[in-house]
Parts: C-alpha cells; structure tokens; sequence
C-alpha cells in the first residue's frame, strides 16, 4: 500500500477547481479540504481519552458526508457508515457494536434515535442541520492540515456494513491505503481524472458509493455531485445540471432507471462511463442502447478479498478475469474441488451450469482486513487458508468469470443446483419485465421449487400464455429453471443499497397480497401453463406440505 487518503484530501489544498456539489451548492477543492480540517480539529476535542476513534454517520448523501469522511481521514479515525433504513434494536445494535464514539445525523434522523440506548452522550450527537452546528464548527474554520504523522496505510478509516439482506450485518474493516489505491486503482481502469464530475446517486453509508465514487474522485482530482437519494425520475436532470460523467450503481437501480420512460432527449447529456454490479447482460445493453452510456460490470466486495477486472475482449455476460495477484477459482462449496469449466453456446447461453457453478473463492493473498469484533465471521471467510466469497460463479473454457449470484440464491429443484441470476437473465429478456427477481420456495416433499417476482414495465399487464410461450423459446432455461410461481409485484422490494430482499420474499413466498399465477402440478411441465393461484389452490397445496411436515419450512 502507498498514499493514505488523508494524503489524497490534504492534496485539494489551494486547489480552485470544483470539488463537492449539492443542488444550488458548491465547493472548491480546497474549501472541500479545509472543512474537512476543521472538522478533524473538533473531533480531536470531542473524542474521550482512550475511546475507539470511531465516528458513526448517519446521513443522507449531502455534503456533510464527505466533509467527515475527510475528516475521519484527517483524524485517524473511522466512519461508520450507518444505515438509515434500520430502526430500533437493530439500529441501536449497529451503532453499539462498533463502538461509536461520535455520531453525526440530521434532523430527519432523530425520531428513529429516540428511546435507544446508545453508548455515547447527547453532547456527541451532531446534528448538521441544527442551528448550533455551525456554531459549534465556527472555533476550527481556520485549522489547517494535522501534522504530526496521525496516520499511516494501515490506520482504519472505514467500518461498513454488509448490505444485511440476509442475516445480521458485519462491519468490514476498511484502511487508509486499502481506500487509497482502491480509488487510484479505478480511476486508472476508468480514465477518470481531473475534468470528470463524479455522480453519486448511491448511499454513502454502503462501500460501493465510497469505493467506487468518492476515493476514485479524490484520487483522480474529480468533483463529486450529490443526490441525497436514489431517484430514477431525477437521474437525468441531475446529471445535465452537474454535467456528470461517470456514475456508480448496485443491484436493480438499472432496472429502475429502464423502467423510466423513453424520451428523445435520453442521450442529451454528458455521462461516459457507468460503473457497478449486478446489473445483468440485458439490462447494461439495454442501457448502452438508450443512453449511449457503456457500463463497466466490476467484482469486489468492500472485504477486498477477490477482485475480478474487466479487459478489452471481455465477451458478453462475463466480469472478467482475476486481478493481478489473485488465484481464483469456482469450487464446490462442500468439498473444495474445483468446478468443471461452463459450456456455453453460440449466444453465450450456459448449458452445463449445475456441474459449472460453484463458490468463487481466492486462494492466494487477499486483501481482506477483517469485521470489527467478529472473530467467527473472519474464521468462516478464510477458512482452510483461502478466502471465501459467498459469492456463486462460472468459469467458461477460455478463463473468464460469470457472476452466477450469492451462495444464498442457490435453489435446488429435484436434486439439481440452479443459481437464481441465471435464471434471471434469461427471465430479464420477456419483452413485459421491468424487474425480475428468483428465489427459492420449500417443495411440498423435497428441495425447492423456483419462484420470480416480476414487476412489469409501465402499461403493461400479465400475460400468462405469453410468458409459457417466451419461456418454451428460451433455449438456456435448463429443463428445472421454469418457475413454478409468478409473483407480480409494483416493484421489486430491495435493501437500502438496491439489493433483492431474497429473505423477506422468501419467507412470503406464495402467501403473500399481490397476485401470484402458477404452473400447477399435472397441467404439463412446468411453465408450460400459468393459471391464477386462488385461494383453494394454497388450501390444498398447505394440506399437501402438512402431510410431509414441511410446512413450517414456508415460515424460515
């Protein structure tokens, strides 16, 4: 490791270009710089003796959510990323185990603080848009950089949750360097530099917009302009007002901005590049077809413990290849041997994906640097002295990597291992989709059977002979991939990062208000007929799990 970011915010000083942008707002580079020293200086007097140095922020993407990221850098001490979407034990949990010793917020925030016991004093509660803020500020406007080598590449900077949608969060642990040529690492990849105003549209408490976004400006000498949350309605006039460039995403926020509707000034703008994951090889062409904006599918956790780049060449639906440096591989999770390599056809459909998709996992060095105060979590990532992913993947004849979703969207339909974005990219294609989600429900006697929420494109409505049809022309949807149940949903339900909440639709499954149509048992194979799932359809299907003493598996 090289640089530390408080290397990286100390080199805006007397910068003039533009550096943080906010609506009507504006600050210089080094504006940008110096109030992140002053509130590195108030910092300092408000931390107590012998406290971790660890700053809790919970914020929407406004300005004051880089200024404390400079801050913190300044500081040598760490942002936690709070999640403002977590309310009551959970919240109060998130803010207690990582040990927050400041927490800056809003006033939008304070109902859902309120009643929690939280492990530090009102007087180290910030709020930003009280009056007193600036007040409180106004003794540090004239600090300059701290000297005196608080920091190095190893000092923790960042503590950020995983995205929790599946299980409790854990609190990964970011450093200065790691940040540091994380962010230099990218904007290189990119070309990002100087003349790119960097949109951030995702939230600021999750790695991805940090990671992704705000280190890669710092390091490029970019502007960052701010939205304080997603919107697809707002994305393109944000992007003319700012005359952004580049943008960053996670999870459906593509979909959403597809499912926007067409205009012909959709190319009047000045984005190039967009950056992210899992926005699917249908969708990013869509996207490159609408918006004239080509999108750049990344892999890498904020655990920084496997890495996948893009090269020229890439073929269609692949990430890429390994990162120099990393020895990766798809394995069987159960017993460590690699997979067999993906047969894939003339259009780049998978053929042999229940014997090709594994866990991807690093067997060389990794730059994983751990979860706060979670000892059992570390032990499960590097178990057997590589690091595990979590994440499924194939791997084709000529060496490249195809994200195949998490270990937890694996769904086994009659003996066979199907991964749930594989069945969503073939799904993605029927011409009504907007979004599409799959999942796994209990099978009445054994395994799963393939569920998909399908929110539908704006005037559109369900056609069941349709979609029997689409899915029969579908030569890539292997034989167990068809869905047993259809859910239609207004819009897919995601985390506050843009990411599928498999679990709570999971746990819904076919008892749930919307409209669900199936492939019932003895109407011919699955998907070939879809008829609405009534009221005694799930009567008798739950006498039927009652007789196997499956039915409390619907409820997990």
């Amino acid at each position: 490791m090289g640089r530390t970011v408080a290397e990286l915010v100390e080199g805006q000083w007397g910068d003039p270009r533009p550096g943080l942008l906010y609506g009507e707002r504006g600050l210089s580079r080094h504006e940008v710089a110096a109030a992140s020293a002053a509130r590195a200086a108030l910092l300092a007097d408000l931390l107590p003796h012998g406290a971790e140095p660890h700053v809790g922020v919970l914020l929407g993407n406004v300005p004051e959510f880089p200024l404390w990221l400079g801050a913190a850098a300044y500081a040598g001490a760490a942002v936690v990323g709070v999640n403002p979407t977590r309310r009551g034990a959970e919240l109060a949990r998130d803010i207690t185990h990582t040990e927050c010793a400041v927490l800056v917020t809003e006033r939008a925030h304070l109902p859902s603080l309120r009643g929690l016991a939280l492990p530090l004093p009102p007087e180290r509660v910030l709020v930003v848009d009280d009056p007193a803020y600036p007040a409180l500020l106004s003794p540090y406007e004239d600090a300059g950089p701290p000297r005196g080598g608080r920091t190095g590449p190893g000092t923790r900077l960042l503590l950020y949750f995983t995205s929790g949608s599946t299980g409790a969060p854990k609190a990964v642990i970011v450093s200065q360097g790691r940040l540091a040529d994380a962010g230099a690492a990218l904007s290189r990849f990119l070309g990002l530099g100087p003349d790119d105003v960097h949109y951030l549209c995702m939230p600021l408490f999750h790695g991805n917009a940090v990671m992704a976004g705000w280190a890669p400006a710092l390091a490029g000498g970019g502007a960052v302009a701010l939205r304080r949350t997603f919107s697809a309605s707002r994305f393109l006039p944000d992007v003319r007002a700012y005359g952004a460039t580049y943008f960053t995403y996670v999870g459906r926020a593509v979909q959403y901005l597809l499912a926007t509707p067409e205009r012909p000034d959709d190319r009047d703008h000045r984005l190039r590049r967009g950056f992210g994951t899992e926005a699917g090889a249908v969708d990013a062409a869509r996207f490159a077809e609408r918006f004239g904006v080509p999108l750049t599918e990344g892999y890498g956790s904020s655990e920084g413990g496997a890495a996948i780049q893009r090269s020229p060449g890439t073929p269609p639906g692949a990430v890429g290849r390994a990162a120099p440096g990393a020895d990766l591989a798809v394995v069987d999770p159960a017993s460590g041997a690699e997979r067999p390599r993906a047969l894939l056809d003339g259009a780049g459909r998978l053929l042999n994906g229940d014997e090709a998709i594994g866990e991807l996992v690093n067997r060389g060095p990794s730059r994983f640097e751990g979860y706060w105060r979670n000892p059992e979590a570390v032990a499960a990532r590097t178990r057997d002295g590589w690091y595990w992913t979590g994440d499924l993947f194939f791997r084709d004849t000529e060496g490249w990597f195809h994200f195949a979703g998490r270990a937890d969207d694996r769904v086994r339909v009659d003996g066979e291992n199907l991964a749930a974005a594989v069945v969503e990219n073939v799904l993605a294609r029927f011409p009504a989709a907007a979004a599409v989600a799959v999942y796994a429900v209990p099978d009445p006697v054994s395994g799963d059977q393939v569920m998909a929420a399908l929110a539908l494109r704006e005037g559109s409505a369900f056609d069941p002979g349709a979609f029997a049809a689409f899915l029969a022309a579908q030569a890539d949807l292997g034989t167990k991939s068809a869905p047993r149940f259809v859910r239609i949903v207004p819009r897919i339900p995601v985390t506050a990062t843009h990411k599928v909440r498999r679990a709570a639709l999971r746990r819904e499954g076919f008892r749930c208000p919307d409209p669900v149509w199936w492939s019932p048992p003895g109407d011919g194979p699955c998907g070939t007929a879809y008829r609405p799932f009534a009221a005694d359809d799930l009567a008798t299907l739950l006498e039927r799990y009652r007789a196997q003493d499956r039915v409390g598996l619907l409820d997990r």
